[in-house]
């Protein structure tokens, strides 16, 4: 009998900052390496023979989980990438809910009736992995493998293998981040043993980590963002800012004049729920930096300022930027809600201190071409 583990990546950038990430390549986040190394664990004591994973980055920096501790090579196959989802690549959540509702009711819903521009459609999406996972249970005759995909192509997959049909998909449930699911072939014939199961992120030593989290699922709606309009939004932009500067400690004067001046000639986009601006994110002047983010203190504690940072990370990272940076006033009270999402001091001058980010890829995990 051949056996193979079928897993889905990690938590990546898309997960966290409610962005539609499809076939773009995202990082993990620092939950989700927490989650690569509780699947490390699982997996010690498992033989395995060979190890696979769909060419994006987030899938090949989760089977760093098995292939490096085990010594074993990483086999890239372009088959296992997750669903194309065309125009809504790159987009938030937020924004596509608003724009396109009848289509993303179809795509949570009624996958049969989905159509975006430039998308496949769910069949083409599980015509592929089937091939590709049947290619590799005839490779792998008496052996285990390790095969680690994507949320929507995993649960295609499973949902074929039980008897259900692409219309029915909604009836199937979804798997956490790094779920483990495993698949037994005799021949041509695939069967599901066990599936989505994530026993290992309910251990003691994972969960010592873990924070209370602040959205129900990665399709919740979030926010969406637009750019910030001057003369309309100054007078709100002011007010927004100067009850932050006073939450955050700032230690000098707000200047009305100088943050509009600074709005008007940095990137600055302003974060909307439905019609009701909540909180912007202002960038530079050099790439990676973030002059401001703040959120409308009614709407905080709601896991809106981290997709503040997810805008920052999709402007700077296509901008050759590997990393974020912000200055704080030493004691400000913005330093945890920074360390929460990532950063960590990196140095210190007169009373105040850089916040740093890293945000690049590992050029090991990038390298390697795609098999089969």
């Amino acid at each position: 009998m051949t056996s193979i583990y079928l897993i889905r990546h990690a938590e990546a950038e898309g997960n966290l900052y409610r962005i539609a990430q499809g076939q773009y390549d995202s990082n993990l986040t620092d939950r989700g390496w927490r989650q690569v190394r509780a699947l490390e664990r699982r997996f010690a004591d498992v033989h395995i023979d060979a190890v696979y994973a769909s060419d994006l980055y987030r899938t090949c920096a989760t089977a760093t989980a098995i292939y490096r501790p085990k010594g074993l090579p990483l086999h890239r196959v372009r088959e296992l990438r997750e669903i194309c989802v065309g125009d809504w690549e790159q987009r938030t959540w937020g924004d596509i809910y608003r724009r396109d509702p009848e289509q993303m009711e179809n795509f949570s819903f009624h996958p049969e009736r989905w159509q975006v521009a430039g998308a496949e459609t769910p069949r083409q999406v599980l015509d592929r992995a089937l091939a590709a996972i049947r290619e590799i249970a005839r490779g792998s005759q008496g052996r285990t493998a390790a095969v680690f995909s994507h949320g929507y192509v995993i649960r295609l997959t499973l949902a074929a293998l039980q008897g259900y049909t692409v219309e029915q998909l909604a009836q199937t449930p979804v798997g956490d981040n790094t779920a483990v699911s495993l698949i037994e072939a005799e021949g041509d014939d695939l069967r599901v043993a066990f599936r989505d199961d994530n026993s290992h992120l309910r251990t003691p030593e994972f969960l010592a980590g873990e924070k209370p989290r602040k959205r129900a699922n990665g399709l919740e709606p979030g926010l969406y963002f637009e750019p910030l309009r001057l003369p309309e939004q100054g007078p709100w932009l002011a007010e927004l800012v100067s009850a932050a500067w006073a939450d955050a400690g700032q230690g000098r004067a707000f200047d009305r004049d100088r943050l509009l001046a600074d709005a008007a000639a940095r990137p600055t986009l302003v974060g909307y729920l439905g019609e009701e601006p909540v909180g912007l994110v202002q960038l530079g002047p050099e790439n990676g930096w973030i002059s401001l983010a703040c959120i409308r203190p009614d709407c905080r504690k709601r896991g809106f300022g981290v997709q503040l940072i997810g805008q920052a990370v999709q402007h700077t990272r296509p901008r050759g930027g590997e990393r974020l940076s912000v200055s704080l006033p030493a004691g400000s009270g913005a330093e945890r809600f920074f360390r929460d999402c990532g950063f960590a001091p990196a140095a210190a001058e007169g009373g105040r201190a850089v916040w740093v980010k890293d945000i690049g890829f590992d050029p090991e995990i990038l390298g390697g071409n795609a098999s089969l």
